[in-house]
């Protein structure tokens, strides 16, 4: 089989072509490239012997594709397409200096925001914008790099994915409310105490129900507790004083170091599934984008 290196000529030749077959000229195609008439007229008629097949009919002025002309020039187009897309797509990687993270409000305000003066200076250079919604996006339908999302270890087939923190869940009051109300003896006593619920409208989400499930506990009833369908909302009801509430350690554990939170039960619940960082297996990351996944991961002991 002949090879393609020696049935075709130089790729300036196919480049100027497919500008003349669009064209239907080879002054235009050759203002185009910045060459001349001749030049594209002697390019064509290389590809022409070469293919030993005539490609366009010469008119007066204005050349026309032959059949064979044409549909070479359809498969032509395409691949010089593609491949221009793909060199694109590659010379931006070296030069977008923006970063899309996906996540949810409750992660944004509790994790990212607090670690946000430390990334300005160790990234001063990259923009960071955070992306949060009420339900998870798809990351690689949107065009966003990375996201946080909770989930089964080896759950996200269509991903490459970290853990970035355990879930850990302890029920959380503010100081004055455990002043008011003084501290659960035990969990069958936090149970009698205002409990805030977190109501999930679109995730899944671990409950006061399986908090107390794994303490040997039954449910506890809704009916004097606080239902709230939104976690930082929950989080200042807490800081309010207007009951206790399930914290993720990952959220809540600076909120506690701070004063502003207090732990009211020893117990930590740690389900099955962490939150990881997850960006698209079928894409290459940015450098910027590399940057922003190891310095989040980075941060998983601070």
């Amino acid at each position: 089989m002949e090879s393609l290196r020696h049935m075709l000529p130089s790729a300036s030749a196919l480049i100027a072509f497919e500008a003349a077959g669009r064209h239907g000229s080879f002054t235009r195609a050759g203002e185009e490239l910045g060459m001349s008439q001749a030049a594209v007229s002697l390019a064509v008629k290389g590809l022409e012997e070469t293919l030993r097949v005539r490609l366009f009919h010469r008119r007066h002025r204005r050349v026309v594709l032959t059949e064979a002309g044409a549909r070479f020039h359809a498969d032509v187009a395409l691949g010089l397409g593609t491949i221009r897309k793909s060199a694109e797509e590659l010379r931006a990687l070296g030069t977008e200096q923006h970063v899309t993270l996906s996540a949810s409000t409750a992660f944004a305000s509790f994790w990212m925001l607090p670690r946000l003066a430390q990334f300005r200076q160790d990234l001063p250079e990259i923009d960071l914008r955070i992306q949060t919604s009420d339900r998870d996006l798809d990351i690689a339908a949107e065009d966003i790099p990375l996201g946080v999302r909770s989930g089964v270890i080896g759950g996200f087939f269509a991903y490459n994915a970290e853990v970035l923190a355990p879930e850990r869940i302890q029920p959380v009051a503010s100081p004055a409310y455990v002043h008011a109300q003084g501290l659960p003896e035990s969990a069958s006593a936090l149970a009698r105490h205002r409990l805030i619920h977190l109501e999930e409208p679109y995730r899944p989400c671990t409950d006061w129900g399986d908090w107390f499930a794994s303490v040997g506990l039954p449910r506890p009833s809704r009916a004097s507790g606080l239902l709230i369908n939104d976690y930082v909302l929950v989080v200042q009801a807490v800081m309010g004083g207007q009951g206790i509430a399930l914290g993720w350690t990952h959220l809540t554990d600076r909120l506690v170091e701070s004063g502003l939170l207090v732990a009211v039960d020893d117990h930590v619940l740690e389900t099955a599934t962490p939150f990881q960082l997850v960006w698209p297996r079928d894409r290459v990351l940015t450098p910027s984008a590399e940057q922003v996944r190891d310095w989040l991961l980075d941060q998983r002991d601070t």
